[in-house]
């Protein structure tokens, strides 16, 4: 009964068009608040029983360089002797300095900035070869190194109080304009599933058993695919804490395929477009907690990968964020686009969302497929939203054309404080063939929103104390 006076207030208080539709089912409002109240109280708490930060061994070896001396390879040499004999710490003093070419992690081995440490990174595309697997833009694929990386390495951290420099404007401002040949071909790839090692970008040329000659399915052309700047890769047991990056070539941390994550005190600062700040990508178990991020793009993006080629591969689940001041040109928290391979059990609260497009933004388009579920959100505080507070979107840009609906059900939200929305304080539209369903919308207050909510092909929308201008919508 109380869902059906709710759709009946809201078919006479909005002038938007909806396709509101009761189902049946046992989401009823008290079965979600006491949902939401058990998960917040055991799941959440799980997730950081079984995330732990990596220890080291006590052995601490510093880098000894002149400051006007390229570093890359001598720091290279100390992370791989230290990981060999059994872990440490390797330091960066405190100075300028400049890597030509990518770190690549190793196991058991902290790389540490001291304060008044910078680490400024090379912009030209031959410094970061051989091509090493990645996975772009939700494909896996053969690509320039990223400037910091990892494979299949375990028990590494990333901590100090110094500064990683993408010095990524160049690749942003160039490469951007030449990518889209490349990615439109990776994309197909994955709908079509190449296999992974077909797919050579970079420099064209793949060299898996080092004989010298390219394996047989590199091209030997330049390709434009821009690099992340730290791309963890399969690992587990990581610590990334208290570092500034800034000026990233593309994404910037970026996790794929990897478990036991703490992101903890970090301070982003996006450099140009597609600069997100923390993209955990089908991975496992990670807490992200007390940063900073500044972006043009997304602040926080959980990730699963692209459309069939992420159909078979793991999910994202068991992610806690908290603490964190979101400063976005577009999406303060998001998950997807790409999140084919699933996204589940995601917590968010006690965060402050200074500015963004959107606030809370669940995308997809009809090329995805996957599901995405367990979301919670509670305790967040917003500034000021230029489109929509919470949106649901199933028309995302880059569709190809194919017809597999995202399934989106079981969204939580409560105790949200927005002083400004310019436009829609609440956007959630489906399909028909795939409804949005069983959300429950608690404790918000929007104190400005410049125009109505738009609700369609939506189902068992639960709401409860929710002003917005100061009016109740219930």
């Amino acid at each position: 009964m109380i869902r059906i006076l709710f759709i009946s207030f809201l078919l006479s208080c909005f002038a938007c068009k909806t396709n509101l539709r009761v189902a049946n089912g046992n989401f009823t409002l008290e079965a979600a608040k006491k949902q939401e109240e058990k998960v917040w109280n055991k799941e959440s708490k799980a997730i950081l029983q079984r995330v732990q930060a990596p220890d080291f061994p006590d052995r601490i070896v510093k880098l000894e360089a002149s400051e006007a001396q390229e570093v890359r390879q001598e720091l290279q040499n100390i992370i791989n002797r230290v990981s060999e004999e059994g872990g440490g710490k390797v330091i960066v003093p405190k100075g300028e300095w400049f890597s030509k070419g990518p770190i690549h992690l190793k196991s058991n081995v902290n790389l540490h900035l001291q304060e008044g440490a910078t680490l400024t990174f090379s912009s030209e595309a031959e410094d970061y070869l051989p091509l090493v697997k990645v996975r772009w833009e939700g494909t896996v694929c053969w690509n320039y190194s990223p400037l910091i990386y990892a494979f299949q390495q375990e028990n590494m951290a990333l901590t100090g109080q110094g500064t990683i420099n993408g010095n990524g404007r160049k690749w942003s401002e160039v490469w951007r304009k030449k990518q889209k040949p490349d990615q439109k071909k990776l994309r197909q790839m994955g709908n079509d599933l190449v296999a992974e090692d077909q797919r050579v970008f970079g420099n064209g040329f793949l060299d898996l058993d080092k004989d010298g000659k390219d394996d047989g399915f590199g091209d030997g052309q330049a390709h434009w695919l821009r690099p992340t700047l730290v791309e963890l890769y399969e690992c587990k047991n990581i610590l990334l804490a208290d570092l500034t990056f800034k000026n990233s070539p593309f994404w910037t941390i970026h996790p794929v395929f990897s478990k036991n994550i703490s992101i903890r005190a970090l301070n982003i600062y996006g450099g140009y477009l597609n600069d997100d700040g923390i993209d955990p990508d089908s991975c496992e178990d990670v807490l992200i907690e007390d940063c900073y991020i500044e972006t043009e793009d997304d602040a926080i993006a959980v990730k699963a990968g692209r459309d069939q080629d992420a159909w078979d591969r793991a999910s994202c689940k068991n992610v806690l964020v908290r603490n964190c001041r979101l400063n976005s040109g577009v999406n303060s928290f998001c998950v997807g686009s790409e999140m084919s391979g699933g996204v589940e059990n995601v917590f968010v609260e006690n965060c402050h969302i200074i500015a963004g497009k959107h606030a809370l933004n669940f995308k997809c388009n009809l090329d995805r497929g996957g599901e995405v579920k367990n979301i919670y959100f509670r305790k967040l505080e917003i500034d000021s939203i230029r489109k929509a507070m919470f949106i649901f979107r199933m028309d995302y840009h880059g569709y190809r054309g194919n017809n597999f609906p995202t399934k989106f059900h079981h969204f939580y939200a409560s105790d949200i404080q927005c002083k400004f929305v310019e436009e829609l304080p609440f956007k959630i539209v489906g399909v028909e063939a795939q409804p949005i369903t069983k959300v429950l919308l608690r404790n918000i207050s929007i104190a400005e929103a410049g125009k109505e909510s738009q609700f369609k092909y939506a189902e068992e929308l639960l709401l409860e104390n929710v002003q917005i201008n100061g009016k109740a919508m219930e």
